[in-house]
Formats: C-alpha cells, sequence, structure tokens
C-alpha cells in the first residue's frame, strides 16, 4: 500500500502523541488507534499503516541482542546494559546468545547498529582486507 505524505505526517504526528518521556506508551497507543477507527476520517487505513510501521521501527530499536562465544555471568549482562543504557535509554528489552562460532568476544545488536568484538569477526576483517 502506498502511503501518501499526508497521511504518513499523521502517523507521525499520532506517534509523538503516544511518547511518554521518549517511550512509547502501550496505553496511549491503544487509545489512539481505537479512535482513529472509530472515526474512519479520509485514508485511515494508510494513517494505520503508517502507524504501525513506526511502532515496529520503536520497537526494533530498542531490542538488544548480546551474542557470547560462552555464557556470561549477570554481572558481565548487567555491565554490559548498564554501559548501552546511557547511550540507547533505560528501556531496552536484553536478549542474550550463547554462538560458539564467534570464538571469543562479543557480537551486540541493538535495533541496526552491530558492535562486533568477537574474534570471528576480527578474523573476518583480516581475512577481508586481504
Amino acid at each position: 500500500m502506498k502511503i501518501s505524505k499526508s497521511a504518513a505526517a499523521t502517523a507521525r504526528r499520532l506517534f509523538g502523541l503516544c511518547l511518554t518521556s521518549g517511550c512509547l506508551d502501550d496505553a496511549k497507543l491503544r487509545t489512539v488507534v481505537v479512535h482513529l477507527i472509530a472515526s474512519q476520517p479520509r485514508d485511515y487505513r494508510a494513517v494505520l499503516a503508517a502507524l504501525q510501521r513506526l511502532t515496529r521501527l520503536d520497537l526494533d530499536r530498542r531490542k538488544l541482542t548480546v551474542e557470547s562465544a560462552v555464557p556470561i555471568d549477570e554481572a558481565t549482562r548487567q555491565r554490559v546494559l548498564d554501559g548501552l543504557s546511557k547511550h540507547y535509554g533505560s528501556d531496552l528489552d536484553a536478549q542474550y546468545k550463547t554462538t560458539p562460532s564467534l570464538l571469543g568476544g562479543l557480537r551486540i545488536r541493538i535495533g541496526n547498529d552491530v558492535f562486533d568484538g568477537s574474534v570471528q569477526g576480527r578474523l573476518d576483517r583480516l581475512a577481508n582486507a586481504f
């Protein structure tokens, strides 16, 4: 579905109203969607599609995945989470994975950002340099 500029702008304004202290408020979002469906203004389906996209992007931006070669202890997990919370906000949804193919180090994905400090990543970068 092609979304018009006015529908995208309306969705951005509505999404901005659903934010509380920079965080998405589920209750506000639910209220906005219910009101939008009930009133059915012009091009409301496109506004809903754009609002859904903005919500999905916001949730993906807050998703944190930490991969390590061996299981990491709770103190290390907390230290990594505290360090990333300073830059990305405190409402991160953290998931920890053990990936033996990394050989050592950590690979951290947060939204579209990837920080690869693994041994395998370094070996791959070295191989690509030749």
